[in-house]
């Protein structure tokens, strides 16, 4: 139910986002507007749900207050209003200037200048809006209070967002296409950028041009163009009643919906952000299981879950939605203690971080970095001091596919690289597998996405492969059909991985016959992925699908994990007794001997010639 909600409101907003910006800018630009807009939504919302409870009876007046001054029979209340307010904000600037003058005694005039037209133009945003908002309306009567105010508010709930930023306001006035809205909007950007959260939240929107001439051909045009954006979204989301229903979900998933359909209109770019999720599901359903024992469900809580390639930060959301489904249905509370995502593209970066906001992860909650995995960027995962390495209890990742990279002449002084080898320049996969796999708990599991050629590739690949085996790290091998990603048709495997296991062979599963055909790709239904985990979990063996290996034959077969060595889907021809057809033709034979004696009888009595 909950899946379709979110389907039918991701597909209203991306009919709106195809109506006001497709044609004028590629998939994987408009995409920036359209999810920074929903964000910005929802944190509003979320944001104005406390306030609400906070200001209780404050805030009922003042929207009884707001409606009468908001009467568009009586527009001139409205502009009387905001005049006397624009006065009192100058007032409340000049009283607060001398107490900044005393803690400054040796600013300059000019300075000083600067720092009052400064704070009257912030305080006058609260007026330049179409209408004035409750809360708008709480703040120009409480001035004096307001700083203390969001003090309390921003250790309540970690954020605060000034009245004018909010949505509420912004959807006001892209109604009246309000001249100010993009000045307005920016600096709403900027403001939760670097001061809304406890964590900077820096260039969350830095992929948001406002002054892109694709919005048109100058600042009137353009502030129209995002208006009509707005106004379309704002008016989507009241059509749906989206307060309506469990807004955490329901937004989330139409996010992640969007993301889904940007990739799929983006080509190979998208495998860049987007896991799908059925190959998302399959990963976490894997590595929320016990990692001694995954016949049942991880029992205790999960100390650091890390995707060091993130891209939209999808499949780290896909593990914590699963496990939230099994506290859910067990009723226990395992917690996730730490979320850890990396990705090297800005804008997926951003993605990312919203991403996890609009799933109702808290900010302190993850961490995103942006960076170069394979340079190891990351101060805190670059740490040479055993004693404060960060170990994870779960590592997944959809890397990119080989790729290249330049790596420096001391490469091998690398820790994470130590004793297995370094990964060819030409294919970075078992760099990127080496780097997980540094940061897994003994106790940990880790589940990568990576192209074929990693199971049977030879020279450094193989001896990096050789070792994993010899060490008993390599858990399963599971084949997916071709074609499921965005980025690539070529069939992808996930390998398990394990410091510490009981089982001496390796599980291959070979489920790439296993899907449904959609159009230009193919998918996996619940079944499919269903037979997948639970083969994982069962570790069962079945003709032509899945099948128990020992490391002997492995070795035997000089350390090539091809899948379909080990496990054929090829239909084994059927075995023909050639006895048993010579009988046969010899039968049809003497049929055929009696048949014409017969005919030739019935040819002879009529007079007719005889067969021979």
């Amino acid at each position: 139910m909950m899946e379709n909600k979110a389907k039918q409101l991701g597909d209203l907003l991306w009919k709106v986002a195809c109506k006001q910006l497709r044609g004028k800018m590629g998939a994987n630009s408009f995409q920036d507007y359209m999810l920074s807009f929903l964000f910005l939504y929802y944190i509003s919302n979320n944001y104005l749900k406390y306030i609400k409870k906070e200001l209780a009876n404050d805030y009922i007046k003042c929207e009884e207050e707001c409606r009468r001054l908001n009467d568009k029979n009586n527009p001139k209340l409205l502009s009387q209003t905001k005049k006397e307010y624009e006065e009192k904000i100058k007032e409340f600037v000049e009283k607060d200037l001398k107490e900044y003058t005393k803690k400054n005694p040796y600013i300059t005039v000019k300075a000083l200048d600067d720092e009052r037209n400064k704070r009257i133009k912030t305080l006058e945003e609260l007026i330049n809006g179409s209408i004035i908002t409750p809360l708008t309306l709480w703040y120009l009567k409480n001035l004096e209070d307001v700083a203390y105010f969001e003090e309390i508010v921003r250790k309540k709930i970690h954020y605060i967002i000034k009245p004018q930023y909010l949505w509420d306001n912004i959807y006001e006035m892209a109604k009246d296409e309000n001249e100010h809205m993009l000045e307005i909007l920016q600096n709403g950007f900027t403001f939760i950028e670097n001061k809304s959260f406890n964590i900077t939240f820096k260039g969350l929107f830095s992929e948001v041009n406002l002054s892109s001439e694709k919005l048109g051909k100058d600042n009137p045009q353009r502030n129209l163009r995002v208006c009509n954006i707005i106004k379309e979204i704002g008016d989507g989301l009241l059509q749906f009643n989206v307060e309506s229903i469990k807004e955490n979900d329901i937004l989330g998933d139409a996010y992640e919906y969007l993301i889904s359909q940007f990739a799929s209109n983006s080509g190979a770019k998208a495998g860049e952000f987007y896991t799908p999720q059925e190959v998302s599901t399959i990963l976490s359903e894997i590595v929320t299981l016990d990692s001694q024992n995954p016949k049942i469900q991880k029992q205790t809580d999960i100390n650091g879950m890390l995707d060091f390639a993130c891209g939209s930060g999808s499949l780290l959301i896909n593990v914590k939605k699963h496990v939230d489904k099994i506290n859910e249905e067990n009723k226990s509370h395992i917690k996730i203690t730490r979320i850890y995502g990396q990705e090297n593209n800005v804008t997926t970066y951003n993605l990312a971080r919203m991403n996890m906001i609009l799933h109702g992860i808290k900010d302190n909650e993850f961490e995103i970095f942006h960076g170069d995995t394979l340079a190891n960027e990351w101060g805190i995962f670059s740490e040479k001091n055993p004693s404060k390495k960060i170990e994870c209890d779960i590592v997944v990742a959809n890397p990119p596919f080989s790729l290249n990279w330049d790596y420096p002449s001391n490469i091998k002084d690398d820790f994470r690289f130590a004793g297995y080898g370094v990964a060819p320049r030409s294919t970075a996969d078992f760099a990127f597998l080496l780097h997980g796999f540094h940061f897994l708990k003994n106790s940990g599991t880790m589940a990568i996405i990576l192209p074929h050629g990693v199971l049977f590739r030879g020279g450094e690949e193989g001896n990096i492969r050789q070792k994993l085996i010899d060490d008993g790290n390599i858990d399963a091998i599971i084949g997916l059909p071709s074609n499921l990603f965005f980025s690539t048709g070529i069939p992808v495997c996930i390998i398990v991985l394990k410091k510490c296991r009981k089982e001496d062979d390796i599980l291959f599963i070979n489920a790439d016959k296993y899907f449904r055909k959609d159009k230009n790709r193919n998918k996996l239904d619940e079944a499919h992925i269903k037979k997948i985990v639970d083969t994982y979990r069962e570790r069962k063996e079945e003709s032509n699908y899945s099948k128990r290996v020992s490391k002997k034959m492995i070795v035997d077969n000089e350390y090539n994990l091809n899948i379909s060595r080990y496990v054929s889907t090829a239909v084994e021809d059927k075995i023909v007794n050639l006895d048993k057809v010579k009988e046969d033709l010899d039968k049809i034979e003497s049929a055929i001997i009696e048949t014409k004696v017969k005919v030739n009888s019935f040819l002879k009595e009529l007079d007719l010639p005889e067969l021979k």
